[in-house]
């Protein structure tokens, strides 16, 4: 299928094009980064909060839960307010969310509250990023963007881990949430000036394709439902399966970093094609079922080739998405993505939660081949998704 082309962008150098990327990265970077911490130093936290585990579950449900519930109306403002103004609120939000973390979380229900508030930056965030990326980048150099900024979810993931050394077990874990709300505020610098142009009341209407992606959502939801039990559950799976912690902490900082190399390196083939990208976010997730499937065996084997497809294809679309509904829905790109996003949103809300019930009632074993099952059929939603679009595009 061929793409429809997004309106130029104007001009750009190398340094504001670098910049845009940069920031678009930085801003999804800090939008996350609240939920990673708080899963990061879970230990210091549950020492000075009692955050139990249901409650660290709880906890993460709430955040994405409450992101998709905001993507759509974040994916509104962008386009009514422009990605400058839309990408410093949510910065703000952030840094001021993450300050008062800080300073006045004495207690799981006041953390709780604080995290359900600074979720609303994650889809406003996101959506600036989107909209940055879909304006203000040449079409030839879309994909390795997106993909950049998407590497972003598993570096935010990284960067946790090492707050936990870094920072909590040196000076404190609230000082770690102060450094969050630094890095906001220093990103800050990297939002152009001026407020970009809304989009014209005739673009943000369009002739957008919602029942697409509607379809497309739904299977970015089982697709990320799937796809977030590797991060949650990937080291108490193979801890029950009898490899030490340390161990399984490595091996999930590998699928981590695989992830991130896959997310880039999938961008910067999208740019080497001029078409068909759904299809590859189809197939992306039919491998990646196969190593889901994988990680109900035992052995080392077939843990490390399991994750390895997981993470390195299963895990890998979400850039590859938003570059193709940008390009396949150009009228309005914001509004396009805010609704696949909120299916990403939120399978990491339920994924967890009803998979994490699966494991307590079948086994890890079983939990395993529900998901590589639960992302199969993803890949044909994915695929209905498309036709369904195309048809849509051919009616106009």
């Amino acid at each position: 299928m061929a793409d429809f082309p997004v309106d130029p962008p104007p001009a750009v150098t190398s340094a504001s094009l670098t910049r845009t990327v940069l920031g678009a990265t930085i801003i999804t970077v800090a939008g996350v980064l609240p939920v990673f911490l708080v899963g990061g130093l879970a230990v210091q936290l549950g020492a000075e909060l009692h955050l139990t585990p249901a409650g660290l579950g709880l906890a993460v449900a709430v955040y994405f839960g409450v992101s998709a519930l905001a993507s759509v109306p974040s994916g509104a403002l962008v386009e009514r307010y422009g990605p400058s103004v839309a990408a410093r609120g949510s910065l703000l939000l952030v840094a001021a969310t993450m300050l008062a973390i800080a300073a006045v979380a004495h207690s799981y229900p006041v953390l709780l509250a604080l995290l359900a508030l600074v979720a609303l930056a994650n889809p406003l965030g996101q959506m600036s990023s989107n909209a940055a990326l879909a304006h203000q980048v040449p079409p030839g150099r879309q994909g390795l963007s997106f993909g950049i900024k998407q590497a972003a979810i598993p570096a935010g993931t990284l960067l946790a881990g090492a707050a936990v050394p870094a920072v909590a077990l040196t000076v404190g874990w609230r000082w770690a949430f102060v450094l969050a709300a630094g890095l906001a505020l220093a990103t800050l610098a990297l939002v152009p000036t001026g407020r970009a142009a809304a989009a014209s009341p005739a673009r943000q209407r369009g002739e957008r394709a919602t029942g697409a992606l509607v379809m497309l959502g739904l299977a970015a939801a089982l697709a990320a439902g799937a796809a977030n039990a590797l991060g949650t559950f990937l080291v108490s799976s193979a801890a029950a399966r009898g490899l030490s912690p340390g161990l399984a902490g490595l091996v999930l900082t590998l699928g981590g970093a695989v992830c991130l190399v896959s997310r880039v390196l999938g961008g910067w083939l999208a740019d080497r094609r001029t078409g068909g990208h759904l299809n590859t976010v189809a197939g992306m997730l039919v491998v990646g079922a196969v190593g889901l499937s994988l990680l109900h065996l035992a052995g080392p084997v077939a843990l490390l080739l399991g994750v390895a497809l997981a993470f390195g294809l299963g895990w890998a679309w979400p850039g590859l998405l938003n570059f193709a509904v940008v390009r396949l829905h150009p009228q309005a790109p914001t509004a396009a993505t805010s609704i696949t996003q909120t299916g990403v949103y939120a399978g990491g809300c339920l994924g967890p939660l009803g998979l994490g019930a699966l494991a307590g009632r079948l086994g890890y074993p079983t939990m395993w081949l529900v998901a590589a099952v639960t992302m199969l059929l993803a890949a044909g939603f994915m695929l209905i998704g498309r036709r369904m679009l195309l048809r849509a595009m051919n009616r106009r």
